[in-house]
């Protein structure tokens, strides 16, 4: 497990097993967030295996599953209320991070200027840079008509 920090309460990371539930709380996360549906690939823990590995170490959890490419502002604002209500630090994954780094920057689009977010990103690893449009369009305060993302990878 090598998650990447994007802010002080939020790492990304590719796709965590359930022997990483425990290494996630020994490197101090207290909440894990799962961007990935069940049944992508085979072997893949469910979400329901990683709810209760989360749950008997004593780590918040949150599903917010989301087929590559298809990440919706509703989704996003999903991901914002789970990272403002969980306990932090957080950890969110899917199958690359890309998911869980694309919500983090669509949660913050309105707020956030985008070449900030794609540089944050960028940082730790993530090159979203083909989402720069929809980012600068939340960010005008038009992004509710475009509800899904072009990033095509998860």
């Amino acid at each position: 497990m090598n998650p990447k920090p994007v802010t002080s309460g939020l790492s990304i990371s590719p796709q965590l097993s359930i022997a990483d539930i425990e290494a996630a709380k020994a490197q101090g996360f207290r909440s894990i967030i799962v961007n990935r549906p069940d049944g992508e690939e085979a072997g893949q823990p469910t979400i329901e295996e990683m709810r209760n590995a989360a749950s008997a170490a004593g780590l918040g959890f949150a599903a917010i599953p989301v087929t590559p490419g298809k990440a919706s502002v509703e989704d996003a604002a999903r991901f914002d209320l789970a990272i403002r209500t969980l306990e932090g630090p957080v950890i969110a994954y899917c199958r690359t991070g890309v998911r869980a780094a694309t919500l983090w920057a669509l949660s913050l689009g309105s707020s956030t200027a985008p070449d900030l977010l794609l540089q944050t990103l960028s940082s730790a690893g993530y090159d979203l840079s083909a989402m720069k449009p929809r980012l600068e369009a939340l960010y005008k305060g038009r992004g509710a008509s475009n509800n899904t993302d072009s990033t095509q990878n998860g």
